[in-house]
């Protein structure tokens, strides 16, 4: 790659600016919240006194700066591929034959997600581990989230990000095959990769499994099957409406979603407290300053609208299983107790051929990377041994 070639990845620090900051407080402080619903906290949605009580430690206790040079203490790059200004960490790995492994983060998330995960990655001796187990990782901001957005850019479908990813690995950063991981839609994009350049990867390793058939003809399901597919439908029916106002009407919710920093954190935060591992609080799973890191940055990217965009493929039907793909590539999987759906073994198995390992964890759930990220680094580790 020539030094003109506008890939040429350039090293990056964020540093928000200060009026930005003071924007966010008053908005804070002019907080406006609803009436609390008759019934059960989180009963129909986010929990008006939870939320008055993280509005108020977001104004007057959280440390935006402290989680920005936090972050900004990982190599991070930039690099303009295909209309986008791809932001990515790309953190060497110490040993003495580091894997490339690209890691992708899903909705709500963000690059915060793996700022825990990635040194038991890279450096497996900090940790007790071995070093010939050390992985080199790339993980980046999705395109159209975080600090992979501008205004006016092109919006990117999940197979599009895939072939995005591929080029970034293999032409931008000179990995001829990596490994991939990703949950929710950063397992989407990882599966997409895996169907569209296989050759590239030496495996998929997911703690979120998609594309699977929502149906099954009856005389084909088994009983594991059928209990599966009617828990989703219910599902989809009590809690899927998030991904059709995302997947149809996206720019109406985030008008509302840009303007409000309380409903931003009331939209994502409800997704934080269903989907992880909890017995009521939802700070038992996840960091409270790490949960409302990825929530700020959010808010002052401006990339909220821009992070519906693959859940517009979705509600078309149009996945990285469609049309009955395959997946032939090494997959390994990680199923944590409390995730949205996880799927038989058998019903995985119509459609990712090769699958190597199946672990079922003792906790977590959606958000694996913050909730387990020690669990998930060694279940991660332990699939990849065989395919260095």
């Amino acid at each position: 790659m020539t030094t003109d070639d506008p890939r040429q990845p350039v090293p990056f620090e964020l540093h928000i600016p200060a009026s930005a900051l003071e924007d966010l407080e008053r908005r804070l402080a002019h907080t406006r919240l609803p009436d609390p619903a008759p019934g059960e906290p989180w009963e129909h949605g986010t929990d008006v006194g939870w939320l008055a009580e993280l509005v108020g430690y977001w104004r007057d206790g959280f440390d935006w700066r402290a989680h920005e040079a936090e972050l900004n203490s990982f190599p991070q790059f930039r690099s303009e591929v295909r209309g986008i200004p791809l932001h990515f960490l790309h953190v060497p790995g110490q040993g003495p034959a580091p894997m490339p492994l690209l890691l992708s983060h899903g909705w709500p998330g963000s690059v915060f997600e793996f700022l825990d995960l990635i040194p038991r990655l890279t450096d497996p001796a900090r940790f007790g581990g071995d070093p010939a187990d050390a992985f080199t990782v790339v993980a980046p901001s999705l395109p159209g989230y975080g600090l992979s957005f501008r205004p006016g850019q092109p919006r990117l479908a999940v197979p599009e990000m895939a072939d995005l990813f591929g080029e970034l690995m293999t032409d931008v950063l000179g990995y001829r095959t990596f490994g991939a991981q990703g949950g929710d839609v950063g397992a989407h994009l990882a599966t997409s990769l895996a169907v569209r350049h296989p050759e590239r990867l030496t495996g998929l390793h997911l703690n979120f499994l998609v594309g699977l058939p929502g149906s099954v003809p009856a005389e084909e399901a088994t009983e594991d099957e059928r209990r599966y597919l009617e828990q989703h439908a219910e599902w989809r029916r009590q809690e899927g409406a998030y991904a059709q106002i995302q997947g149809t009407k996206p720019q109406t919710l985030a008008a509302a979603l840009m303007d409000s920093p309380a409903g931003l954190a009331a939209w994502i935060g409800e997704k934080f407290h269903a989907w992880t591992d909890h017995g009521g609080d939802v700070f038992e799973a996840v960091d409270r300053d790490r949960m409302l890191a990825g929530i700020a940055l959010y808010w002052f990217t401006g990339a909220i609208a821009s992070s519906f965009w693959p859940y517009r493929g979705q509600v078309q039907g149009v996945g990285p299983l469609s049309g009955g793909a395959i997946v032939d590539v090494p997959t390994g999987y990680a199923a944590f107790p409390a995730e949205i759906r996880v799927p038989p073994r058998s019903l995985a198995a119509r459609h990712f051929t090769d699958l190597r390992r199946w672990t079922q964890m003792d906790r977590g759930g959606h958000f694996a990377a913050l909730e387990q990220p020690e669990a998930l680094a060694e279940e991660i580790t332990a699939f990849f041994r065989d395919l260095r």
